[in-house]
């Protein structure tokens, strides 16, 4: 079957996400001669309030929306036969547009770890520096201060998270320090910074900030609602890619195919679900998978789907005293609330319009008694490794000031959070076809496969429930999202009317309590939106899929460049090392295109300080 060719470009991203933004924005400011195509099946996110107003993240994630893909994975027996749903961004900026601004970045032994030649820490801390703008501290060593990307402190503070840290440095007796970000510090209170503007108090994403800025170069186009089906092969070596309207972003449009020619490279820059995906729509893959799917295999790279990574993490909420400040009446929206902090943000960018809810977190570590409370089931994943590396932490605990997405009654709340970073589980994802023909996802999130994985979200519940009834502002557990424990039990939940002395001993659980808090945890633990590693930067034999270039193994004028190529997890929001995979990647195909990269962007430096640009 022909299809039409439309036309040609030099370089075309088969996704606008992140990294996408990142790679095709410095590529079209250091030579604007170069003609570049993004191909993205979501919409457009440009000045639009949702996107740019970092209070309204939540409603990004409603299911009835179309900036988010949800991916339901197979039922597990894990997860008591739960289905888990992993959504993923689905517009222009990818995750940078829709996620929930938290500014964390992963130790550099994490880059090291992986073993890829060029990637190591030394050589990607100066770019970590060239993206970003540090608005929170001066002169820190290791943050950098005139790049695209702002980091601030948001548009101002909310009260509990400085409860929060008290408490922590008091009862957890943990250390305070103002950054710990600095790649090596850990087991640290802290206030946690945040991809806001701190001049305009707007979201600081991918997308206005490397390619909408740059809506003056025609060589850089930008074509929303559009899938990618596959890349298109002569001889193994790329030549375009196929694609189609995207049938959510828009259900209207026909099915027929289109063909875009890419003379100069094919980057496959679709997420940690669509990149493999599009390899294997390409005959690139597993023999068995693509055999299932009636695909003729082109290469075979069995690790195309697999190794696939995230980190699990659950909210849980709790009563907010009277008088307590949380983004409660702002997510619900009530009007007058929310006209009254639009009206300071659009002047000066500040309140809580400019805020995600979060401002302090603790990237946690246990201690000796920690430890031989959560169990000899963790032992040998700690001994293996974390106890020799003291920048790894098991988990961030944070406190968030209000609950987005709530089904329960309306009132103030706060929500603990805790996430682990390095779960031992893998999965995977790979394309089938149902059997009407239709193509659907065949995912396996991993979650909680290895019985370690679990036993610090246990011991996690009850250390951040301990912080929390000793916080002037807890009043009370709202039992609909805890463990449903015995009746009796010590550690039964409900409202309260006032805190616990900061010196009164912890609850004691019982057996059964236990067991209670393993099963609401695998009812509820959920992903945290930071996939990755199903197309994994590793050597071919250890199945790879691409190499330190990120070449597809295989096959010429094709890379792959976004959170799938991580070999192995990273202790952060995935924010900040998509970024850096961009920055990576564009140094590397500039090399090879021989563009100078070397001159500065003043394109990408430009930001959005006016007050009119403000929504």
């Amino acid at each position: 079957m022909s299809h039409p060719i439309i036309s040609e470009f030099d370089i075309i991203f088969a996704g606008g996400g992140t990294t996408a933004c990142v790679v095709a924005g410095r590529l079209a400011a250091w030579d604007p001669s170069f003609s570049i195509l993004i191909l993205e099946g979501g919409q457009h996110t440009l000045n639009q309030a949702a996107h740019v107003q970092p209070y309204r993240f939540p409603s990004l994630r409603a299911p009835t929306g179309t900036t988010m893909t949800f991916n339901v994975g197979n039922p597990s027996p894990r997860l008591n036969g739960r289905a888990p749903i992993v959504p993923c961004a689905h517009c222009i900026g990818g995750g940078s547009s829709v996620n929930t601004m938290a500014y964390t970045r992963a130790p550099a032994s994490d880059f090291d770890d992986w073993g890829a030649d060029g990637w190591e820490s030394k050589n990607l801390i100066p770019l970590m520096k060239k993206l970003e703008t540090y608005e929170v501290q001066p002169d820190r060593q290791t943050h950098g201060y005139n790049g695209p990307i702002k980091v601030s402190s948001g548009g101002c503070k909310l009260g509990a998270s400085e409860e929060f840290i008290r408490v922590g440095m008091t009862y957890h007796k943990r250390q305070y320090a103002e950054d710990i970000d600095d790649l090596e510090t850990c087991n640290t209170y802290s206030p946690w910074a945040k991809y806001i503007d701190g001049t305009t108090g707007r979201r600081s994403d991918a997308a206005h900030h490397y390619v909408y800025n740059q809506a003056h170069n025609a060589n850089l186009q930008i074509w929303v609602g559009k899938r990618v089906k596959r890349v298109i092969f002569q001889d193994k070596r790329a030549v375009g890619v196929e694609f189609i309207s995207d049938p959510v972003s828009c259900p209207d449009a026909g099915q027929s195919s289109s063909i875009v020619r890419a003379s100069k490279l094919v980057v496959v820059s679709a997420g940690a679900f669509g990149s493999p995906a599009i390899l294997e729509r390409s005959g690139i893959g597993a023999e068995a998978t693509l055999k299932r799917c009636d695909i003729e295999q082109l290469v075979d790279l069995p690790g195309v789907g697999e190794n696939y990574r995230d980190h699990n993490g659950i909210f849980v909420p709790y009563f907010a005293a009277d008088g307590a400040i949380t983004m409660d009446p702002l997510w619900r929206g009530k009007e007058s609330v929310v006209q009254e902090n639009l009206k300071q943000w659009k002047l000066n960018g500040k309140s809580l319009i400019a805020q995600n809810g979060s401002d302090a977190k603790i990237k946690w570590r246990p201690d000796n008694d920690e430890l031989k409370a959560m169990g000899s089931t963790f032992q040998p994943r700690w001994k293996e490794f974390f106890q020799d590396r003291p920048d790894k932490a098991v988990a961030i605990f944070s406190l968030f000031e209000g609950l987005s997405l709530s089904i329960l009654p309306p009132r103030n709340y706060l929500a603990a959070f805790y996430c682990t970073l390095y779960p031992t589980s893998a999965g995977s994802v790979h394309i089938k076809l149902d059997k009407n023909g239709q193509e659907g996802i065949d995912f396996n999130t991993g979650y909680l496969d290895d019985p370690s994985d679990i036993i610090p979200l246990n011991f996690g519940y009850k250390k951040m429930r301990e912080i929390c009834r000793r916080m002037p502002s807890y009043g009370g557990e709202a039992p609909a999202g805890h463990p449903c424990f015995p009746e009796g039990s010590a550690a039964v939940c409900g409202e309260t009317s006032r805190p616990v002395d900061l010196n009164a001993p912890d609850l004691i659980y019982t057996a059964e309590d236990d067991e209670a808090i393993d099963r609401f945890h695998r009812d509820r633990v959920q992903t945290t939106g930071h996939s990755l590693g199903t197309c994994a930067m590793k050597p071919r034999a250890d199945k790879g899929v691409v190499d330190v270039r990120l070449n597809v193994y295989g096959v010429t004028n094709i890379k792959v460049v976004d959170m799938s190529i991580t070999p192995k997890n990273v202790g952060t929001n995935t924010y900040s090392t998509a970024l850096l995979i961009g920055e990576k990647a564009a140094m590397i195909i500039a090399d090879e295109l021989g563009i100078n990269a070397d001159q500065p962007c003043s394109d990408l430096e430009s930001s959005w300080r006016s007050p009119q640009s403000r929504l």
